[in-house]
């Protein structure tokens, strides 16, 4: 099952270079961290960007040399750290020049991570038994109940966060 094991290397990967990214850009707009942010002619370059060039970069590779055993962990390990960085500012893509903080991009965030989950830990669909398919649909039924749930919450926690993360957005260094 190295499929298996590649997608779940990705999943790990990608979830802590999301949170890594996450802790650094606040530390660093909260002023507790140096500004380590590239500035090009007074313009910041999101790390969306570096994210673009590491999944571009290592797409060719990977295409062309093929790699196995440990330059395809090595590249596993590369393509999860652009893929996180792109989609980490991935409301940017769609509103340019808007704040940090979207909610379009922790959408994006949660969905690649519940679909490389799945891939990566789901038996193979073609062994399922009755059960199995009954166990679904009761999860499923449960996800879409803790969704709604959630997604309640954070209306309330938008009240009580927001505020702050547009203070930090807004005395942080430019």
């Amino acid at each position: 099952m190295e499929r298996r094991r590649t997608i779940r290397l990705i999943l790990y990967v990608f979830l802590l270079t999301f949170a890594a990214s996450r802790i650094v850009v606040f530390l660093i707009m909260d002023r507790m961290m140096p500004d380590l942010f590239l500035h090009v002619g007074g313009t910041h370059v999101h790390h969306l960007n570096y994210g673009i060039f590491l999944l571009s970069g290592i797409g060719g590779y990977i295409l062309v040399a093929r790699p196995i055993g440990r330059a395809l962990d090595v590249s596993t390990v590369i393509y999860a750290i652009g893929l996180a960085l792109t989609f980490d500012e991935f409301g940017m893509w769609l509103h340019l020049g808007g704040e940090y903080w979207q909610r379009a991009s922790f959408d994006a965030v949660i969905t690649i991570s519940a679909m490389l989950a799945l891939m990566g830990f789901s038996p193979d669909i073609r062994h399922w038994t009755k059960r199995r398919w009954q166990l679904f649909g009761i999860l499923t039924v449960a996800m879409c109940i803790f969704v709604v749930f959630f997604a309640n919450s954070l209306k309330h926690a938008k009240d009580k966060l927001v505020w702050k993360l547009h203070t930090i957005e807004a005395n942080s260094p430019q």
